[in-house]
């Protein structure tokens, strides 16, 4: 059966709010980036009597998009002391207040006069970033059901791609995105946090976390948790008895030292990096966060174009969550992504071809969104044991705010230095992740967290092929 309550479903829907939240903040910087640069050059006129220069005023710019992945970066390193001390469910509500800080003061920036507030709100709420994007998909990994956990993990990527077209529409120039109310548009992520603290301190703790990370076992099989989440007993004592399993076969706690330095995590760690740094690189958020740039030199209406991007983001992000199974799905979109990425370099190179951009650049976003962009995020929790799924998932969220905030940094420079041959770069990232990640990766789609982790117990790195036809290292 799907196991499907509404306790479960309503836990998942008030975790991804988070996601939501930092989805909005990373599509509504896009629009009305010329407003918000006119704000930094008349707030540096009126204490220097003077315009910034351009060269100064690209590189502040590209500091406060990427300055947000710089913070995610800082922040996924408090994922492990959080997420084992205080539980994955409140350590998501305790973090939230990192987003309503931060948006507080993006909101107080343009009254304040002060670009430097707008960056430190941004920076604070990248701290919000790098943490609830690795706690999310740690706790719906964690209270969902074997069959229904590939769907429900990339729910919370649906709720990031809605959150990036809100915030498209949002700061659209006839909503929000003008002189007067671009400072309230940056503070609307207020409401789903504060909704997030309505619904989720009703919501159950994982009971993986109650049983194998506390030893809780009574509070796991209670209405308190697993109870709540499956809605019938036998159910609960099936999967309790799994759970107890998995405990017997894992060491009580994970050190950082430890998962490194053990031999059994080498080879997830090597998928790990694989995966987030070939979907990082691939420069798809180089046109999340520059599409109304790239359009600009070719389109009037360039603001509409990127909210085109934005709702082909979300739909093909929906037909991710009927197609989940990992391998499959992340091999196909791995291989759209150097072909597609191909064509905009051809585009740059052969002038008649520029009519196609726009279809090109929604075939990279379809390709995308079909696994690379969901599947990165969760990947990490399904390879590893519950002692170092925290530790995994901070691991995961660096590679992904690291690879995000380079890409946002650099991107611009090197457009100017090297102009369509930057899309090479992506073409080499894409296709050495594609080769790598067929010869690696194995299928995790309906099968259990210890029927997964029991591949890599006592890995020696020799290759075999398993059920799905894919290479593990048993």
């Amino acid at each position: 059966g799907s196991h499907l309550t509404a306790t479960l479903l309503i836990s998942i829907l008030a975790a991804v709010l988070g996601s939501l939240q930092i989805g909005y903040h990373t599509g509504n910087i896009n629009a009305p980036a010329k407003i918000i640069e006119e704000f930094f050059n008349h707030t540096w006129r009126s204490r220097h009597n003077a315009s910034m220069p351009d060269h100064s005023l690209t590189l502040l710019w590209s500091l406060s998009v990427s300055i947000k992945d710089f913070g995610a970066l800082l922040g996924s390193l408090g994922v492990k002391y959080l997420a084992d001390t205080y539980g994955r469910r409140n350590s998501i509500l305790i973090v939230n207040c990192l987003s309503v800080v931060g948006a507080c003061l993006m909101f107080l920036s343009k009254a304040s006069e002060s670009f430097e507030v707008l960056i430190l709100g941004r920076l604070v709420f990248g701290l919000f970033c790098g943490l609830v994007m690795s706690l999310n998909p740690l706790y719906i990994q964690e209270v969902s059901p074997t069959n229904l956990r590939g769907a429900f993990a990339t729910l919370n990527q649906v709720s990031f791609a809605s959150g990036i077209l809100m915030g498209m529409v949002a700061g659209l120039e006839t909503l929000l995105g003008t002189e007067h109310n671009w400072a309230m548009m940056l503070s609307l992520s207020l409401i789903p946090a504060l909704l997030q603290y309505l619904l989720l301190p009703f919501c159950p703790e994982s009971p993986r976390f109650l049983l194998i990370n506390r030893g809780v076992e009574d509070k796991a099989q209670t209405g308190e948790s697993l109870l709540r989440l499956r809605g019938n007993v036998d159910k609960v004592q099936t999967e309790l008895e799994e759970m107890k399993e998995e405990a017997a076969h894992t060491q009580s706690a994970v050190t950082i030292h430890d998962f490194f330095r053990k031999r059994s995590y080498r080879q997830p760690i090597i998928i790990v990096l694989i995966v987030n740094l070939g979907s990082q690189l691939s420069g798809f958020n180089a046109i999340i966060n520059y599409s109304t740039k790239m359009f600009q030199a070719k389109f009037d209406e360039a603001k509409y174009l990127t909210l085109g991007v934005g709702a082909v983001n979300v739909t093909f992000t929906l037909v991710a969550v009927s197609n989940v199974s990992a391998t499959d799905c992340f091999l196909l979109s791995l291989h759209m992504i150097f072909g597609e990425t191909s064509n905009p370099f051809l585009k740059h190179l052969v002038p008649e071809l520029r009519s196609l951009q726009v279809l090109l650049v929604f075939c990279l976003i379809s390709a995308y969104e079909l696994g690379p962009g969901p599947i990165s995020w969760f990947i990490a929790a399904e390879l590893f044991d519950q002692p170092s799924r925290p530790i995994a998932m901070a691991f995961t969220s660096m590679l992904n705010w690291g690879g995000k905030f380079v890409l946002a940094l650099l991107f611009p420079p090197l457009l100017k230095i090297l102009g369509a041959y930057v899309y090479l770069l992506f073409m080499m990232v894409a296709l050495l992740a594609f080769i790598l990640t067929w010869i690696r990766l194995p299928e995790t789609k309906g099968r259990t967290f210890d029927d997964i982790a029991e591949e890599f117990r006592g890995a020696e790195g020799i290759p075999l092929n398993n059920k799905f036809h894919f290479n593990t290292f048993t």
